[in-house]
Formats: structure tokens, C-alpha cells, sequence
């Protein structure tokens, strides 16, 4: 399968999708990681070409620990928009990568540029099938499932976890991957909440300092979706689940059943597999 993740900026798409995608990868899935701005704002000290070029670098090597592709288009940091020339784009990459399954914001959230790639890609999900508009590249035959990463927020409406996604197993991986961003969690984010003076110098002891920082904003997913944990995995391998992550089918695009929301995501278990059969 080809999946897409459509972030705003370097470092969403592996906060709210990394565990999953690590889970594709393993399979054989192609994965490709978009950060629709090169997040040349996102730090108290740097700013500017040399920002966008640290970031592109630590995406890079994020994407190389999860064995995934990573792309950072230029647009500035804080300053995106959904024009049509972006919409133009999204619609090539996702054409290009002949996508199966695109992963985005909900277009209610609190930063702008998460808010208008979610525009945006929403602009494009009909669009990735009509043959005359940017001819260029072939149209999709088949329109992707396009799924909304997760968030907290509630107006208009709250997200909804339609699928839940046990990444317990693949966390070693997911904190790899965040411990290559350096200037976001080790520098920007920890400036933002008041707490870089709690960040140590060395980098095992950094990384440490990750996973207990950030272990109850992973673990709390597990909790948020517990009803579609059961759903997927049943309710004793369910209560198990320490991390998850978390999906909402979005109404444009092609819309799943519940059988092929399991082909695409491969890891549940059959229905039929989570109860031993009773004898006699």
C-alpha cells in the first residue's frame, strides 16, 4: 500500500502518526511523510534558512530510524495558506505516491498553518481523481481514504476515534524518531512550556528525559479511544494497550468498511481470532 501523512509542519506527522507509520513500514508499505512548511519559525533562537535547514535535517534522519520518506516543501512557517498552487501540489504528491490511504489535521485546531493543510488536503480529495485538472500527472482511479490525525480540541465538533491503533510495540521506534528533532524537543517545545532548564546535555540521558516527559501524551490516546481499541482488538487485548494512536475516517475521499479499514490496517487481529472456540 502507498499512505501519505500531510503535516503543517516537521515533527507532526511523527508526533500524531509515527507509531503507525512504523507499523506500515515494517510490512513493506510505502510511507512518505509531508511537511507541507519548512518550520523556519518554530524556535526562540533560530530562525530563518538556517532553521530550515536544521529542520529538514533532523525530518531526514527521523524518516531514515523509521525506515519511511520524508518531504519538506518551502512554504514559511506561520505563513501558509491554502492557494491553489498548493492545492496543485498536494494533488501531485498524492497522485505521484499513488496513494491508498492520506493522513491530516482536522481543520479545527489551534495553529493556522495545521488548520489550512487540512484545507487544503480537503481540496484535494476529490480533486486527486478529475483527469484535466493538473494533467501532468494521471489521475487516481480510486479515491484514497483520507483519515484525520488526532487532537484534543472540541468546537465545533470533537474528534471522533474511528480507528485505534496499538503502537505499544513500536514506541522504541517512535521515540527514535523525536529524539532526531532536536530543535523541537529538546529546545523549541520545552521553551514553549517553561521547562528547558529540566533538559540535560547528554544524549542517553536526553533521551530518558523524552519518554518521561512525553509518556502520558502518548498514553493518553490509549484512554480516549478505549471503545475503539475493543472494537479492533477486543476487550481483553484492549485493556492491555499502554499507546495508541488514533484516526477519524474524514467524509470526503473514499469512505472504508469496517473489512477493508482492516486490510488497510493490517495489524488487528481477525474477528474471529480473539476468542478461543469453545469445544463440544
Amino acid at each position: 500500500m502507498n499512505i501519505v501523512v500531510v503535516g503543517a509542519h516537521p515533527d507532526d506527522s511523527e508526533v500524531f502518526a509515527g507509531g503507525v507509520c512504523v507499523k506500515w513500514a515494517r510490512l513493506g508499505h510505502r510511507v512518505l511523510m509531508v511537511s507541507l512548511t519548512n518550520g523556519d519559525v518554530g524556535h526562540h533562537e533560530m530562525a530563518g534558512g538556517p532553521l530550515a535547514k536544521r529542520r529538514a535535517d533532523e525530518a531526514r534522519l527521523s524518516a531514515e530510524r523509521a525506515g519511511v520518506r520524508g518531504l519538506v516543501l518551502d512554504y514559511h512557517d506561520g505563513e501558509l495558506e491554502p492557494t491553489l498552487a498548493l492545492r496543485k501540489r498536494v494533488v501531485e504528491i498524492l497522485r505521484e505516491c499513488e496513494a491508498d490511504i492520506v493522513l491530516t489535521h482536522r481543520p479545527n485546531d489551534y495553529h493556522p498553518d495545521h488548520r489550512y493543510t487540512s484545507v487544503v488536503v480537503q481540496d484535494a480529495a476529490f480533486m486527486v481523481t478529475v483527469p484535466h485538472f493538473c494533467p501532468s500527472v494521471p489521475a487516481l482511479r480510486k479515491n484514497p481514504v483520507f483519515l484525520y490525525l488526532m487532537d484534543s480540541f472540541r468546537k465545533p465538533a470533537p474528534f471522533h476515534p474511528d480507528i485505534a491503533v496499538d503502537i505499544t510495540g513500536a514506541m522504541d521506534t517512535k521515540w527514535s524518531m523525536l529524539d532526531a528533532m532536536e530543535s523541537q524537543m529538546y529546545e523549541w517545545l520545552p521553551w514553549l512550556e517553561g521547562t528547558l532548564h529540566t533538559v540535560p546535555s547528554g544524549a542517553a540521558a536526553r533521551r530518558s528525559w523524552l519518554e518521561r516527559m512525553w509518556a502520558p501524551f502518548f498514553e493518553e490516546p490509549a484512554r480516549q479511544g478505549r471503545v475503539a481499541l475493543e472494537k479492533w482488538y477486543g476487550k481483553a487485548a484492549a485493556a492491555k494497550v499502554r499507546f495508541a494512536e488514533l484516526f477519524e475516517i474524514c467524509e470526503y475521499g473514499h469512505q472504508p468498511s469496517d473489512e477493508e479499514i482492516r486490510r488497510l490496517f493490517p495489524f488487528f487481529p481477525e474477528p474471529g481470532a480473539r476468542k478461543p472456540r469453545r469445544k463440544g
